[in-house]
């Protein structure tokens, strides 16, 4: 695995339990800036949880979070999240849903110019420009998400952080999202950590590909696609990552119990 020197977040020896019940525990990685990593692993194994305790939206059993080298109890401000469910706020309109959270404490005139230019600059970004004014009811399901994406980028994170966002979306909007996320978080700077079940999607436009698995779920493998992302998909070199991941998650040692 890639050296954390340098890395924008290490996580050391994570473990987390739910009562007496571990959910993993031994968990090194690292990502560095301006880098796409995807996290797979099969329903119920842990991914979501590590995604909230690398976040800083809640605390591990044992072990440590640094970014740039050090233990930061405020990291959650240097990042977003983007989950599942886009969780707009259905009596706010798409531009103060994307502007939510901004500079709750400032008030100024100026101050919420500032805000106002940064909304209308995302809004852009993401192609929403011309929906403003319309209520989170009024959106598709793409749209949707790209609000919620918008809302993540507005605060010029460092790292974003996403769980499965593009799962309820179909092949074809699922696939623009992708490669909206891709843009977006290069233009910006940021670093990424997506959550998946999709092999393909990891492939398609991850640096780096983590498999969590096994009871305490772990780190037991990781790839680095070649080429450009996003990738074509079916394609040879793709194909052959694709059965390795595979083969590795139907291994004794990445047995894994759902948590119930």
């Amino acid at each position: 695995m890639m050296s954390q020197e340098n890395a924008l977040l290490a996580a050391r020896q994570l473990a987390f339990s739910y009562g007496h019940r571990p959910v993993f525990e031994g968990v090194d990685l690292h990502i560095q800036r301006q880098e796409i990593v995807c996290l797979i692993g099969a329903s119920g194994c842990g991914k979501s949880t590590l995604l909230r305790l690398l976040a800083g939206l809640a605390e591990p059993t044992t072990g440590e979070v640094r970014m740039d080298g050090v233990v930061q109890a405020d990291r959650a401000a240097r990042a977003s999240v983007v989950f599942q469910s886009p969780a707009l706020l259905p009596w706010l309109s798409v531009a103060d849903n994307v502007g939510f959270g901004l500079n709750f404490t400032c008030r100024t005139p100026a101050c919420r110019a500032q805000r106002h230019e940064r909304v209308q600059q995302v809004l852009q970004q993401v192609g929403l420009s011309e929906h403003a004014s319309k209520k989170p009811h009024a959106l598709s399901g793409g749209m949707a998400q790209r609000v919620s994406l918008a809302r993540a980028l507005a605060r010029n994170p460092e790292i974003i952080y996403l769980d499965e966002p593009f799962s309820a979306l179909d092949a074809i909007t699922r696939e623009s999202m992708q490669d909206l996320l891709l843009e977006l978080a290069h233009k910006q700077q940021s670093a990424a950590l997506l959550v998946t079940h999709d092999i393909d999607e990891a492939l398609r436009i991850g640096d780096r590909v983590l498999l969590l698995a096994g009871s305490p779920a772990r780190i037991v493998g990781e790839w680095r696609p070649s080429g450009t992302a996003p990738r074509q998909h079916r394609s040879s070199d793709l194909n052959a990552l694709r059965e390795d991941i595979l083969n590795a998650l139907s291994s004794p040692e990445a047995a894994w119990y759902p948590i119930l």
